[in-house]
């Protein structure tokens, strides 16, 4: 065979990086990004700004507040605190708030896991519907089932009653924590899972003993969300609770705001009302606040 009849190799072609865009796109992208990042930064200012103002103005007195709303206390006026706590009556509303938040919450988590492994693990058209079927729930605000819920409730004799209410916050938290949950399920490697049936695991020790213990990142801040969700919550308690001693802490402070509004404007105590409701969350969340940011973004792109 002579070299004429050899046929040459065919070129080699290099394969060409992902083009990045042309450098007026690039710049377009920065300018953006900076922009959104001062916006976020403007955000976070205001709302720190915001809640400094509210707790200066808790030790202030009402006269002082309405003469110089953005001045500073002359003298710390912590008997704001002790007229919210006895007027409002915040002492059986906190303790109302803390019992329901904890057992809606916990609730709420031991209801959605199951449901979500089952969803985020077996892929079939049916359970391709139910997770649709979650999701929608998330586009239905509250004010549209709020009449509805108030009669069934009140056919059945729930209403005014804490036992109605953590039923309330279980059924409205389910989608949203479901939807959670399913992509942290699907974000955890299934051959784990995998090996424990080969090893005689059945499905149900499978899910507790293995998928459970994995996903605890997910499952603490499925629960952190829902528990700051039911402390703020103020609609429906205030729909359905009408007992001052059944009252939770955001009810128990509109109440002590229309009594003022009647004997007499105390702003002081008003602004002391509303730092007893933020603090305990705001204190949460800067005890746990890194890893709900973590949990946050596990299983975004499943």
């Amino acid at each position: 065979m002579t070299q004429s009849t050899l046929t040459p190799p065919p070129p080699v072609t290099r394969k060409r990086g992902r083009s990045k865009g042309s450098p007026a796109e690039r710049g377009d992208k920065s300018v953006l990004r900076t922009i959104g990042i001062v916006i976020v930064w403007i955000s976070v200012a205001l709302g720190v700004l915001l809640l400094g103002w509210v707790i200066l103005q808790s030790l202030r007195d009402t006269r002082s507040i309405l003469g110089q709303p953005f001045g500073l206390p002359d003298a710390l006026r912590w008997d704001n605190y002790a007229r919210a706590w006895t007027g409002g009556n915040f002492g059986v509303a906190a303790w109302n708030s803390l019992t329901v938040t904890v057992i809606s919450s916990v609730l709420t988590i031991v209801v959605a896991a199951p449901a979500a492994y089952f969803l985020g693990r077996v892929e079939t058209p049916l359970t391709e519907g139910l997770t649709f079927y979650f999701i929608l729930g998330l586009g239905i605000p509250a004010q549209v089932i709020l009449i509805p819920l108030f009669i069934m409730l009140n056919s059945v004799y729930l209403t005014d009653s804490l036992i109605g209410l953590n039923l309330v916050y279980i059924g409205v938290s389910m989608p949203f924590t479901v939807f959670l949950l399913v992509g942290f399920f699907r974000s955890l490697p299934v051959e784990v899972e995998e090996a424990a049936a080969l090893d005689g695991a059945s499905p149900w020790g499978t899910m507790w003993r293995i998928a459970m213990p994995l996903a605890k990142g997910g499952l603490l801040t499925a629960f952190i969300l829902q528990v700051i969700s039911h402390w703020n919550e103020t609609l429906l308690a205030l729909t359905l609770l009408q007992s001052t001693e059944k009252y939770t802490l955001p009810v128990a402070l509109i109440s002590f705001i229309q009594q003022q509004t009647y004997s007499g404007a105390d702003w002081g105590g008003e602004f002391a009302g509303i730092v007893l409701i933020v603090l305990p969350m705001l204190a949460l969340y800067l005890w746990v606040g890194s890893k709900l940011s973590a949990g946050l973004t596990v299983g975004i792109g499943k």
